[in-house]
């Protein structure tokens, strides 16, 4: 029993870090519903493997706390369909033709699949399309969820967030990093009646990829 059980434990750790972004010993004690001594030693055994790393933080007027967060080798036991030889094969590319002319060639990509999207999300309702939406990101190994924003203050707009808690061509990025750009205009060409706008940028630091769906007014 102890042999399959620490292997999911330290899973969820890191699928809660990966969310999240970080987190104290206490905190993943409390939501995995595990002593903190056994949290301790699941966090001991990924930092050694290079999983995770901590940070010293101070809180309050108490002593610092650990804090946990993945590093480069923890993102990548997550899913990701592309490898080295996607980049390597645009490298080649960007050395034969041009980078101009890469840069057309991934549009040219995410355009077709914007096309591939849109037809499969059909006409439904805004917040069934996002929904549906997710589900595609999620079968090409992407870890995305999505959830409604309330409408306040008089505002009757219903807005929705799409985030990605891992990047399923992170490799690709870190080489062509337009690409990011066209997943956003992908994004707002799928939803052709919405505005989206990117909330958070792994590239810029940030732990996951998030984008504001709003619809546009219809006066």
């Amino acid at each position: 029993m102890t042999t399959t059980q620490q292997p999911s434990t330290k899973e969820d750790i890191l699928q809660h870090l990966l969310k999240h972004g970080r987190a104290t010993a206490q905190d993943l004690a409390e939501i995995l519903a595990i002593s903190p001594q056994a949290i301790r030693r699941h966090l001991k055994d990924l930092e050694a493997e290079g999983s995770i790393a901590h940070k010293a933080v101070q809180v309050g007027m108490g002593r610092p706390q650990h804090m946990y967060e993945l590093t480069h080798k923890g993102r990548d036991r997550f899913p990701n369909r592309y490898d080295d030889f996607a980049v390597s094969l645009l490298d080649t590319l960007a050395e034969t033709v041009g980078e101009d002319q890469v840069t057309t060639i991934l549009r040219k990509q995410w355009e077709r699949k914007a096309v591939e999207y849109r037809s499969r999300l059909g006409d439904r309702p805004l917040g069934e399309r996002v929904a549906a939406l997710v589900e595609l990101r999620k079968a090409e190994g992407y870890m995305a969820e999505w959830h409604a924003i309330e409408p306040n203050n008089g505002d009757k707009v219903q807005r929705y967030i799409l985030t990605e808690h891992n990047c399923a061509i992170s490799n690709v990025a870190e080489s062509f990093p337009s690409v990011c750009g066209h997943e956003l205009e992908m994004f707002a060409a799928i939803l052709p009646d919405c505005t989206v706008e990117r909330t958070y940028w792994m590239i810029d630091g940030e732990h996951r990829c998030g984008y504001l769906i709003t619809p546009r007014s219809r006066g």
